[in-house]
């Protein structure tokens, strides 16, 4: 009556052994670790190894271990004085070298070739840095419209139509030509291509005007747009960096938030998040002279005067041959020609197609690379962004044949190249951003987190226990066996999802715990309402695992519908916790009601005449 079949105690022992295998790598810990890689992304050399256990010898630092791992050395240690010391050594004695400092878990290598890893843990417990970004809206507004007039500008000069003028006036911009045909033959022209504005045509004493203003709505798009673009060039961008579960997420209509988990080292971290540099390609105005324009402060019509870092004049045709948003991939490297560092771009098919038309028409003159950067000043009296623009020549080379889709930059110093490769792989923003806080957790903080949440699980646990020992006697000693199994299926799912667990994780535990022994309450109630009635005892652990099914089912059912609408609609710290609440509901319907059965079964399944049992 009271029988598995064979299999489902094999189901349950594999289950439960996984469980117990993938749950292991969560007890080995973490160690506080330095990251040392090339600047320019080269590969690591054994020599540089050994160079950095010589001078951590030297300068008696402890470590444990110096290993090789995806390009970088891994430097182990005990304690986090000694790790915080051997950056700032390792920082001075190797130049040309990036230092990070991280933790690392310790998990064994036999462990982690089965699958194993630990827990991802969240922001306040292991520590790292958090920041609230704030996106210049007004900005992101001011690129849609100087985008907007260049690629009508670019559209005319295409289609051969001549205009007097072209301009923003708010939200209005105004094209002005010389008689109506021509501005009707613009309108019809323009009209198809640019959705995002409203056309109107005006007349004035033969002359012509096109008025085109930017919808709400299209306001609207482009501020959207812009914190989407803003969200996914940060991932990138923290991609790059090599930080492990990052949590990056909007924030209300022009906020995003970055937290990076184990990051302790944040100045290299906000130095690429804030970043707004990109490069443009633009021909040299070899028919007029930089120094005249320079003294005399007056431009040829379609140029501008750019210095270069020496400060020298360089005059620049106005029209971009390619910028920074057309790059496919950025790589630092040497340039042998020239013995300096360079980078070695790709650029898209839209890209390529202009630098190839300019170079193949253009092969004997100049082009150069202008290097622009805002850098935020912070906020006026008014409210409003304001920034200092660097813009500087760095390279004006003459062109020595055709060429498209490859090329290469020169005249960066190796952590310019590196940085402006990182930051051109990862893309532009499209607005800048401004770090308006940030919150700085230590290892030591997060681990006193860690203590405290483990605490409270324990605590918890064993008050279940004893409560459940007391009360149900031997059934009560089966459902702690379950509930023991139930944490740990929790966990190991936990570390097999890659799921990042947190403090308010923590709590969704500590309820789980409680949630998990409810089912077996229900079940145990049942049987002995059953063995009242004066049903059989066999018949009455029957029953009461039947009865009880539907009650439990509906319960967590509903339960687990809320913690899916919380994981859906919530941030951070709640899916956090509808995280580990779904996955705990999960593992206590399997425990309390097939594991307990099934450790029933084996204890009370095979004798037919019961007298008593101790519930």
């Amino acid at each position: 009556m009271n029988r598995y079949p064979l299999w489902k105690y094999i189901l349950v022992l594999v289950v439960v052994a996984l469980g117990s295998l993938y749950a292991l790598p969560n007890i080995y810990g973490q160690s506080p670790i330095v990251q040392v890689k090339p600047d320019d992304q080269s590969d690591l050399q054994v020599a540089t190894i050994d160079i950095i256990k010589d001078t951590l010898t030297e300068r008696q630092i402890g470590f444990d271990s110096v290993v090789e791992d995806n390009g970088s050395a891994i430097v182990k240690f005990n304690d986090l004085d000694n790790q915080r010391k051997a950056q700032d050594v390792l920082k001075e004695e190797l130049p040309g070298f990036d230092t990070a400092m991280n933790l690392k878990p310790n998990v064994p290598d036999w462990l982690a070739a089965l699958g194993g890893r630990a827990m991802n843990l969240g922001l306040d417990l292991r520590g790292g840095v958090h920041f609230l970004l704030e996106v210049d809206m007004k900005e992101a507004a001011d690129n849609k419209k100087k985008q907007l007039r260049s690629d009508i500008t670019a559209s005319l000069i295409k289609e051969k139509i001549p205009k007097k003028g072209i301009r923003w006036d708010g939200n209005r911009l105004s094209i002005e030509f010389r008689d109506e045909a021509t501005a009707d033959k613009a309108l019809q022209s323009i009209k198809r291509d640019f959705s995002e504005l409203s056309f109107e045509l005006q007349t004035n004493n033969g002359e012509a005007q096109i008025t085109a203003l930017l919808t709400d709505q299209s306001i609207r798009d482009i501020k959207e747009n812009a914190l989407t673009q803003n969200l996914t060039t940060l991932r990138s961008r923290v991609n790059e960096i090599g930080v492990a579960e990052p949590i990056i997420q909007r924030q209300g209509v022009d906020r995003i938030v970055v937290q990076l988990p184990g990051i302790q080292d944040t100045t290299r971290a906000k130095n690429i998040l804030d970043a707004t540099a990109t490069l443009e390609y633009r021909a040299t105005d070899m028919e007029n002279n930089a120094v005249a324009a320079h003294q005399s402060g007056r431009t040829p019509i379609g140029s501008s005067l750019f210095y270069d870092r020496d400060g020298r004049p360089v005059l620049l045709k106005d029209r971009v041959i390619v910028t920074g948003n057309q790059l496919v991939d950025a790589n630092a490297t040497f340039d042998q020609q020239s013995g300096s560092q360079a980078v070695s771009v790709q650029i898209n098919s839209v890209g390529a197609k202009r630098m190839l038309e300019f170079t193949k028409n253009n092969v004997g003159n100049n082009m150069a690379v202008v290097f622009k950067e805002r850098i935020p000043l912070g906020k006026n009296e008014e409210g409003v962004m304001q920034y200092k623009n660097k813009e500087e020549v760095i390279s004006n080379a003459r062109i020595n044949g055709v060429f498209s889709n490859r090329f290469q930059t020169t005249g960066l110093d190796q952590k310019e190249a590196t940085e402006l490769a990182l930051l051109l792989r990862a893309g532009a923003l499209a607005a800048p951003v401004q770090i308006v806080e940030e919150r700085t957790i230590g290892p030591s903080l997060g681990q006193d987190n860690i203590d405290k949440g483990v605490k409270s699980v324990q605590i918890g646990l064993v008050l279940v226990v004893i409560f459940m020992l007391i009360y149900y006697k031997m059934f009560g000693v089966i459902a702690n066996i379950a509930l023991t199994i139930n944490v740990v299926l929790m966990v190991a799912c936990l570390s097999l999802f890659g799921a990042t667990l947190t403090l308010p994780g923590i709590a969704g535990i500590v309820l789980t715990v409680g949630m998990a022994v409810d089912a077996n309450v229900l079940i145990f109630e049942r049987i002995k309402e059953e063995l009242r009635t004066g049903s059989s005892i066999q018949s009455s652990i029957k029953s009461g695992y039947d009865k009880a099914f539907s009650t439990i089912a509906d319960a967590n059912v509903t339960t687990l519908i809320a913690a899916v609408v919380l994981f859906a609609f919530g941030t951070g710290p709640i899916k956090g916790f509808a995280v580990t609440l779904s996955i705990g509901i999960l593992t206590s319907m399997f425990t309390a009601i097939i594991v307990s059965r099934a450790i029933v079964n084996l204890i009370y399944g095979r004798q037919k005449r019961l007298k008593s049992i101790a519930i």
